[in-house]
């Protein structure tokens, strides 16, 4: 106890303090090494079962814990490969190599990675290198000697695209594709050269990959958003013009576009809400404003035209309608079009050339039923063209509600009562106020009216239907039938 008293502690207690630090740090680091053991153990689990962003998320735990082990950052690459980030690929295996550099396999997988990007002089370089470690690797010994070939080709496509040559540039940037599918530079180069031959949907697919390579370019964006709405996406070209101004709200050129954009938009899509609600004045007037605020991208300009030429068809202005239908057709063929101008010929009475459209939608697509049915209708309205309309002889609209057809059968009946005429109008009169009674008949019941609009005359003989021995007056037996007076409120 005495002894315990004379130590000198001023002196001591540094060294145990030092020395629990020791101890301290030693389990510290076992613990640390047994996580980052159980992470690289989970992720190999992941990796077999194809769960290549949870093998990721182990793989960023394993080098974090340690930082210092080529191991980790060369199965993290492997993972960053197979799910074609480059980038991050090509970065790990760069570090590996600073670590470890006679580890030929992640060489190997750098050099493959370059390849992937075009970058040719880099891939040979590092197959060089592998030939010296593994003289016997053929995949290298391959690549090494075809890098050159196809820095070539490289050289010799975009020559071909500043001397015009378009198609063979294209052709050639296709090949190289084929080798180096994560090259932004030969995805844009054939994008151009699409664009250059006006393919573009083409183009649309490669700046969509770019865009996909080079996750922060602005330009991309745009220039995507453009090509969309050149071809009348415009909703889509809405959403790749937003994602241009989530990285610059401010952006020159994407702001005033995803403003006339959003606009236009909404215009297609009133258009669109307007049609389904049968609110057809409203789908005109948006179509107007969208041939307003647009007349130069030939595709927009065609939806608004499309838009107009459905719904003045719907709403029965028949005339104005095969105006914008034609338009439309001038613009793009559409078998939907089509059948919206056969709609149009049919209220002019024109069923010869309500047919032809129909015929021309069902060229384009043999199993569009609306083209069928319109056919089919404007062959039994042609036939039936050459006897009784009941709608011409009222003087209503197909669309006509039955309140109206009766206010129009009043006034027709007092018109042409036979009452109201002697010698041979009286005559004529009878033939029309026969006519008018058989029209009132047939358009106030709505069986019969079906069978007419579908084509059916259900007041003639021949089809089969003789009601009141084939004139609907016959029901009087006694002289005849207009000795009796009507009268009218």
């Amino acid at each position: 106890m005495d002894s315990l008293v004379n130590i000198n502690w001023n002196k001591v207690t540094p060294c145990l303090v030092l020395l629990l630090l020791d101890l301290v740090l030693e389990f510290s680091e076992c613990t640390t090494q047994a996580e980052v053991n159980k992470h690289l153990e989970l992720g190999r689990d992941f990796l077999s079962r194809g769960q290549l962003s949870d093998a990721l998320t182990h793989y960023h735990a394993a080098v974090e814990g340690d930082p210092h082990n080529y191991l980790t950052y060369f199965k993290r690459g492997t993972v960053y490969y197979a799910l074609g980030k480059a980038k991050f690929a090509l970065q790990d295996f760069s570090k590996v190599l600073d670590l470890k550099p006679d580890f030929t396999t992640a060489r190997v997988h750098r050099a493959q990675v370059y390849l992937k990007l075009a970058e040719y002089l880099h891939a040979k370089d590092d197959f060089l290198q592998v030939t010296y470690e593994d003289p016997y690797n053929s995949e290298a010994l391959t690549y090494f000697h075809r890098t050159d070939e196809l820095s070539e080709e490289l050289r010799l496509a975009e020559a071909y695209y500043r001397g015009g040559d378009f198609r063979s540039a294209s052709e050639l940037a296709t090949r190289l594709l084929e080798v180096s599918p994560w090259s932004a530079t030969l995805r844009q180069l054939r994008a151009e050269c699409y664009i250059a031959m006006n393919d573009l949907f083409s183009a649309v697919s490669d700046i969509r990959a770019v865009n996909r390579l080079q996750q922060d370019s602005t330009a991309g964006y745009h220039r995507l958003a453009s090509l969309l709405y050149q071809l009348g996406h415009v909703s889509d070209a809405l959403k790749e013009v937003r994602e241009c101004l989530k990285l610059d709200p401010e952006h020159k050129q994407c702001f005033p576009l995803y403003k006339k954009l959003k606009k236009i938009d909404k215009l297609l899509l009133k258009c669109e809400e307007s049609s389904e609600a049968r609110q057809y004045s409203d789908c005109i007037d948006s179509a107007k404003s969208v041939l307003a605020a647009e007349k130069e991208v030939t595709l927009v300009v065609y939806e608004g035209r499309k838009w107009l030429c459905s719904c003045l068809a719907k709403d029965e202005q028949w005339t104005d309608a095969l105006k914008e239908c034609n338009s439309a057709l001038e613009i793009q063929k559409e078998g939907s079009v089509l059948c919206d101008k056969g709609d149009a010929l049919i209220g002019l009475d024109m069923f010869d050339d309500a047919i032809r459209s129909f015929k021309e939608a069902l060229d384009m697509n043999e199993g569009l039923q609306r083209a069928k049915d319109g056919m089919g209708r404007a062959q039994k309205l042609q036939k039936q063209s050459e006897q009784r309309d009941y709608y011409k002889i009222l003087s209503v609209k197909r669309s006509a509600t039955k309140q109206e057809i009766t206010k129009a059968y009043r006034k027709a009946a007092q018109k042409w009562h036979p009452d109201n005429f002697q010698g041979d109008e009286k005559k004529v009169a009878e033939k029309k106020f026969i006519d008018i009674a058989a029209a009132k008949e047939v358009l106030t019941d709505p069986e019969k009216r079906a069978q007419f609009d579908s084509g059916v005359d259900p007041l003639d003989p021949e089809g089969g239907r003789q009601p009141f021995g084939n004139n609907p007056f016959n029901h009087f037996q006694h002289g005849s039938p207009f000795q009796f007076k009507f009268h009218f409120n």
